[in-house]
């Protein structure tokens, strides 16, 4: 059973960036499909980036060209470097894995998840 611990998070001034972290077990890194979502109060979780393999990602129209998806499977760690942060980028930001391959956009795509971890950017 893949578990998943996210690090990262905190409060930014807008215009900041912060680095997020997920490290995962009980799985071949290499193997995991691994993504990133968010979700701000009231609204729903929603898809922020993927990374399918060391070359293969995609982002949320939101985020492309501030956020970086990366993964060191050495390290079996994930990260989403954020930069040029919103406040609109507040939200509890959650890392996924998936063994299968679907269009990893969706929630249901993922059968791991981990606990969350908050980003605040002040506007």
């Amino acid at each position: 059973q893949v578990q998943l611990v996210e690090s990262g998070g905190g409060l930014v001034q807008a215009g900041g960036s912060l680095r997020l972290s997920c490290t995962a077990s009980g799985h071949t890194f290499s193997n995991l499909i691994m993504g990133w979502f968010r979700q701000a109060p009231g609204k729903e979780r929603e898809f922020v980036a993927v990374s399918r393999s060391l070359l293969s990602r995609t982002y949320a129209d939101s985020v492309k060209g501030r956020f970086t998806i990366s993964r060191d499977n050495a390290k079996n760690t994930i990260y989403l470097q954020m930069n040029s942060l919103k406040p609109e980028d507040t939200a509890v930001y959650y890392c996924a894995s998936s063994t299968t391959w679907a269009t990893m956009t969706r929630q249901s795509d993922y059968n791991a998840w981990g606990q969350g971890t908050q980003v605040t950017v002040s506007s």
